[in-house]
């Protein structure tokens, strides 16, 4: 897995590319740990492959810093087959996921 963070007018991006599991999830940790304090923190998934449930972990401690913070967080660019697991979680009613948009 590899992550690039982008930021730009108290928004951070952090575009994930690969698997977040088991073995990866603490990298992404550590880069929300390291994240200035941001008004608006974005995941794009749009190249994400796969998320176990140590990535959904990472992904609630993204929300709950954010929220802490009285920040926001959105995750776009969401594959079908990740927006399943989202779905299954109940994560998608809760937070802000956004499906990839195909043309």
């Amino acid at each position: 897995m590899t992550i690039t963070r982008q930021t730009k007018n108290g928004t951070a991006t952090l575009f994930v590319d690969g698997w977040l599991d088991t073995q990866s999830s603490p990298e992404l940790g550590k880069e929300i740990k390291a994240l200035p304090d941001v008004e608006h923190l974005v995941l794009d998934f749009e190249k994400l492959e796969y998320i176990s449930s140590s990535g959904l972990r990472e992904v609630i401690a993204a929300y709950k810093k954010m929220k802490a913070l009285g920040g926001t967080l959105s995750i776009v660019g969401v594959s079908s087959e990740v927006m399943d697991v989202f779905r299954l979680t109940g994560f998608e009613g809760k937070m802000d996921i956004r499906e990839v948009e195909y043309e």
